[in-house]
Parts: C-alpha cells; sequence; structure tokens
C-alpha cells in the first residue's frame, strides 16, 4: 500500500518531467536552440544520467562554438556508455575544434586524442561513416611532420566505398581537390552524381567548376540539372 502511495505522489512528477523533456526536444528540432537549453538543463539537475539530455546540451554546446561545454557534456557520455560510437566521435569533433583556437604546441597535444577518438568510433562501429570522413579530414589538413598522411586519407576513403559508395567517391574527390589534383576531382564528383543523384553530388561537382577549375558555366549546368531532376 505504501509503495502504491508513493507511485500514486510521483505519477504527476514524472509526467511533468517528460513533458518538460518532450517541450525542450521539441524546440531543438525546430533549431530554437537557445529556447530549448535552459529546458534542458533544468530537467538534467532531477535526471544527471539521462543520455539523451546530456548529448542535446552538447549539441547545443557545439553549435554555438563553446568547445570545453561541448567536451565536458560528451565525455561524462563516454563515462556513462563506453560502448557508444557515437559518442566518441563527437568528442573527437568539438575537441578537434578547440584545438583549431589554441596555440600550435598546445593544438599539437590534443591531436593524438583527437585521431584515438575518431578511431575509436569505428572500433565500435565499424560502419561509422562520419569518424571516417573526420580521419580523412585530419590525415590531409595536419602537416606530414605531426602526422598527416594523404596515404591513410586514401586508406579511409577506400573504405568509405566498399560502406557507401557516394562517400567514397565524395571523400575521394575531396582529397583530389585538396591537393589541386582538380580533373580527377571531377571525375570523382561525376560518379557520385551518377550513383547518387544527391544534391551534395551536384553541389561538390559545381562548387569545383565555379571555386577551384574557374568554369561558372559548367557550374551553372550542373546546378540547373539538378533543379531540373527534382
Amino acid at each position: 500500500m505504501k509503495h502504491l502511495l508513493v507511485t500514486f505522489l510521483l505519477f504527476p512528477m514524472m509526467m511533468w518531467a517528460q513533458s518538460n523533456f518532450d517541450t525542450a526536444e521539441k524546440l531543438f528540432k525546430e533549431e530554437k536552440f537557445d529556447q530549448a537549453r535552459p529546458i534542458f538543463e533544468n530537467f538534467l539537475k532531477s535526471n544527471p544520467s539521462n543520455l539523451k539530455t546530456i548529448e542535446y546540451l552538447g549539441d547545443i554546446a557545439g553549435r554555438n562554438k563553446s568547445w570545453d561545454i561541448a567536451i565536458g557534456y560528451y565525455k561524462k557520455l563516454k563515462q556513462l556508455r563506453p560502448s557508444e560510437a557515437n559518442y566518441y566521435y563527437k568528442y573527437g569533433g568539438v575537441l578537434g575544434m578547440k584545438a583549431t583556437q589554441v596555440n600550435r604546441f598546445k593544438a599539437l597535444g590534443m591531436i593524438d586524442e583527437v585521431r584515438g577518438s575518431f578511431e575509436k568510433a569505428i572500433v565500435l562501429n565499424s560502419k561509422h561513416i562520419e569518424a571516417r570522413w573526420a580521419l580523412i579530414e585530419l590525415y590531409i589538413q595536419l602537416p606530414g611532420i605531426v602526422g598527416g598522411s594523404q596515404s591513410k586519407a586514401i586508406k579511409y576513403s577506400n573504405e568509405l566505398m566498399r560502406l557507401s559508395p557516394v562517400d567514397g567517391y565524395l571523400s575521394r574527390g575531396h582529397i583530389d581537390e585538396y591537393f589541386k589534383r582538380y580533373t580527377s576531382a571531377e571525375q570523382q564528383f561525376k560518379k557520385a552524381v551518377v550513383i547518387s543523384g544527391s544534391k551534395m553530388s551536384y553541389q561538390k561537382l559545381a562548387n569545383l567548376y565555379r571555386n577551384k577549375m574557374n568554369e561558372p558555366e559548367k557550374a551553372k549546368i550542373v546546378l540547373e540539372q539538378y533543379k531540373n531532376k527534382k
């Protein structure tokens, strides 16, 4: 009887808390992040281990470029659920962004943890697409003396090709574009257009023509082709 009474008394509070969470989640999905954040923060006070709330708060902090706050939330997620690949991926992402805003010496000390976080995400989820993209970006942008490697970037691009051909072609095109192999990048983006017809594929090809190959008319034609296929 006592147990039933406690449940009866707590039920309205539980429903009220869930309602607050649902409200905040709706605001988040509507991209009203500044309105969602304080509601999530209040909900977290009474539900300190709610994974989804912590993740939403980390995502909001990341969008606001509050890297230290985002790092704290994702670090907590890794501690609460160390088997979840996405938490390592997000942690590595915000840590990497912070590294771009500190002095070079400090940034160099952060690289291994950034890279290790993305690699851990792949270990936990062998089909993790985004972590491979992140490693590609890391390896092409880092100087060789501190671990940059075009061959390693291509390795992850090849893995993407096996998992998702469109990501494979787009990533290889991205590598070729970065190293100014524009004709090769063009061919890769064209293959992505053929197999997927995605907006991203058309945009990548059009941007290459406009921004790197000085062929604005080709860019215009590509965008018109996408517009006409919809």
